[in-house]
């Protein structure tokens, strides 16, 4: 059965000092440990994690059951949202929050998200790690963060930075947010 996830894309509308207008930001994390150490483009996500399996209910016996138990957890999902961006971050945003549906990743894992107008700063972050065997095979266990740093990016950096499978994500916050209370930011920014 596939993993579902659950995150949020936090947002703010940024000053331009040459220009007086602003423009739009999505905070993204790294993703912390061996693997991506080394890992840039293409490497950053959403803030997010997945679902327990009790939070999706019964493990369905097929795919058609599967597809419909996500549908019905999608109420759930949100929480998962804030608890994993909790865990990962140690922020708790308010909200409103605003759904932006979900994509299929890789290995048909599922990924639902909401966007969030919150500003912080991405250096003061702190959230919880894992331990893997590291190095390989050396029978040693080291204990890394699940997300080594944060960052505020543009949206045109943060379609290159991101996750491919997530870069919808960003185009929906753009039409969402540049349609909402004050959304006259250049969408190129």
């Amino acid at each position: 059965m596939p993993a579902v996830s659950a995150g949020l894309l936090l947002y703010r509308w940024a000053a331009e000092a040459e220009s007086g207008g602003r423009r739009l930001e999505v905070l993204l994390v790294h993703p912390g440990g061996p693997y991506w150490a080394k890992k840039g483009e293409g490497a950053w996500s959403i803030p997010k994690g997945e679902a327990e399996p009790d939070e999706l209910g019964p493990r369905p016996g097929t795919v058609t059951a599967a597809k419909l138990r996500n549908r019905a957890a999608g109420v759930d999902l949100l929480a998962v949202a804030r608890r994993e961006v909790r865990e990962e971050t140690g922020l708790e945003p308010d909200g409103p929050f605003l759904p932006l549906g979900g994509v299929k990743a890789h290995h048909h894992k599922l990924i639902f998200a909401w966007a969030a107008e919150h500003d912080c700063d991405p250096g003061g972050l702190a959230g919880n790690s894992f331990a893997v065997e590291w190095p390989p095979r050396s029978g040693k266990t080291a204990a890394f963060p699940e997300v080594d740093r944060a960052a505020w990016f543009g949206l045109p950096a943060a379609r290159e930075a991101i996750v491919p499978a997530q870069r919808r994500f960003l185009d929906d916050l753009q039409v969402i947010a540049l349609a909402g209370p004050g959304g006259s930011a250049d969408p190129d920014q």
